[in-house]
């Protein structure tokens, strides 16, 4: 059996998502928090469309523009 994902790795992809929600890039560039200037979403966001996508197994259901219809 192929692993190709190993121990830590969706911890340190969670980190990723999270570090670089536009909420996230805006704190650490020390601007107030605009959520209608959002163009790649929270860190929350990021992190749940991701957890969703590898839960599943299914990149279809990472597709957050097919959510918007």
């Amino acid at each position: 059996v192929l692993h190709v994902v190993q121990d830590g790795d969706i911890e340190e992809a969670m980190r990723a998502a999270s570090a670089v929600g536009d909420d996230r890039l805006q704190q650490m560039a020390g601007q107030a928090v605009r959520p209608e200037s959002f163009t790649h979403g929270s860190s929350e966001e990021r992190s749940q469309w991701f957890r969703r996508g590898f839960d599943s197994g299914d990149l279809n259901a990472c597709d957050t523009f097919q959510e918007l219809r």
